[in-house]
């Protein structure tokens, strides 16, 4: 499997697509205002302790102040049995270093922690943990103790005041000793700058900053299997030839300017694939498709048969849409970033093996997923559920705003229902004031109907309470706004 990255940069906008076979995997898009948080560091204070909740609202210098519940407050590895409240913990005034794990989403603040890290290219720094951890996607029990003994080896060279843990990343699988060392030296001298910050800083501020994206993206995804890092700014382009030299050695040579008046963008239809991924339904080569609803509690999937038949029967036909589903709805959580519990309602197949089939699938598929994940396996109705890592706003909550129309309901009232509030309006205005005549002010949909269709019912209302009624369409109206003028 083949892989591209391509980097969009704007001064006001940052654009990332990973490509894989020439398909759109994953878009990560980052506005000058409105750039992600999750990793920055800030010396905060606390604004209120919630003891019922056990948890605190920090106020870092953002909109709206930021969440800590008591176990990101409490030592790493503390047992359950020995939790305290979170006012033994923390107290209103107190200053409080802490670390973004979930920007703000929607009307929610921005989730903190106190067990502070830094990441590098191969290695986590934790300086509040003393354990060397290993990533568990590193599977080879023999690669995994290499990679310990090694960073293990690397810390009694270093400082020996040095004092922390790492977690070694997955991307350090197979890396020499010499790339930990330089990795694990960067973190340190990172980490007292760090340090110097917290004891100088006021409270709120921020004393340190996550990478840009597109250098970010260049530490976190890069893989193997990637071939090109295109990026469309001459300015940028040596920024992450930079980087790489420094930090990733090997990786420089994949990384290329794209100068071309074509946008970077249109080489694998990116754009199209974006403004697919903010729609309801996504087609299927097999004339399936999915139906994905996203809510605030969850995300729901529905897979559909559509227009495919098949070859052979019923069953076949369900079996293969099921499969291909599996590899969609995959693609299609990283392409969205769609998070938290996720409800895969599955075409109901009869045989036990098809089952298994299709998860497997789901299972392999969702491997290449950096996000954090896990298939729970299948409910009593049928449904498999699953989880995803939700660290920062969907696709759509970043490009999209609920509808002004119909308040983000996704449905409007018919020109029928509004008729009928219409009329029940002018009565509770007839009995509180009873004007001489009515305008009623409505959209071009309802004035139609009300004319039409609701005429009778409207002459015998002008009967019922004696006055005449009139109408004006208003072209700027929705289809559910109206005013009743009284005359």
């Amino acid at each position: 499997m083949s892989g591209e990255v391509l980097i969009n940069l704007t001064p006001m906008e940052t654009r990332v697509a990973v490509v894989e076979n020439g398909v759109l995997q994953e878009a990560f898009i980052e506005r000058s205002r409105r750039r992600g948080i999750v990793g920055n560091i800030y010396k905060g204070k606390v604004a209120r302790v919630l003891p019922g909740m056990q948890a605190a609202f920090i106020d870092i210098g953002l909109e709206r102040a930021a969440f800590i519940h008591a176990h990101e407050v409490m030592p790493p590895n503390t047992p359950s049995d020995e939790q305290v409240s979170i006012s033994q913990l923390l107290h209103e005034g107190q200053p409080l270093v802490v670390q973004v794990t979930k920007d703000p989403i929607g009307s929610k603040g921005a989730r903190l922690t106190t067990h502070l890290s830094v990441p590098s290219r191969y290695l986590v720094y934790m300086p509040d943990s003393g354990h060397t951890g290993v990533s568990q996607r590193i599977e080879d029990e023999g690669e995994r103790e290499r990679l310990r003994l090694s960073v293990e080896e690397c810390l009694a060279e270093i400082d020996q005041e040095v004092a922390g843990g790492f977690i070694i990343r997955t991307a350090a699988e197979g890396v020499g000793r010499e790339e930990l060392l330089t990795d694990m030296q960067f973190l340190v001298r990172l980490w007292r700058k760090v340090g110097e910050r917290k004891l100088n800083a006021p409270a709120p501020s921020r004393i340190y900053d996550d990478l840009p994206l597109f250098i970010r993206t260049l530490r976190d995804v890069m893989r193997e299997d990637i071939e090109k890092v295109r990026i469309d700014s001459r300015e940028n382009y040596h920024k992450l030839v930079e980087f790489a030299q420094e930090f990733m050695p090997g990786v420089s040579e994949r990384i290329e300017y794209y100068p071309g008046e074509r946008p970077i963008f249109d080489l694998f239809s990116v754009e199209d694939e974006i403004h697919k991924a903010l729609g309801r339904k996504v087609q299927l080569k097999s004339g399936g498709y999915l139906v994905i609803d996203q809510t605030e509690a969850m995300t729901t999937i529905d897979v559909n048969t559509g227009g495919y038949v098949g070859h052979r029967n019923l069953e076949e036909t369900i079996f293969k849409t099921n499969l291909e589903a599996a590899t969609a709805i995959a693609r299609q959580l990283r392409l969205r970033n769609l998070g938290g519990i996720i409800i895969i309602d599955f075409i109901d197949m009869e045989d036990p093996e098809h089952q298994r089939q299709v998860l497997r699938v789901l299972e392999k598929a969702l491997e290449r997923d950096h996000a954090k994940n896990k298939l729970t396996g299948v409910t009593e109705l049928g449904l498999v559920q699953l989880t995803r890592k939700r660290t920062r706003e969907s696709l759509e909550q970043t490009l999209c705003e609920p509808c002004p129309t119909c308040q983000g309901r996704g449905t409007l009232k018919t020109p029928e229902t509004i008729c009928y509030e219409i009329f029940r309006e002018i009565l509770r205005e007839e009995r509180a004031y009873s004007p001489e005549t009515y305008m009623v002010l409505a959209s071009q949909a309802v004035v139609d109907r009300l004319l039409d269709e609701e005429s009778a019912a409207v002459a015998d209302l002008e009967i019922f309470i004696g006055k005449t009624i009139r109408f004006q369409v208003e072209s700027h109206y929705s289809q559910e706004q109206y005013d009743i003028v009284l005359m």
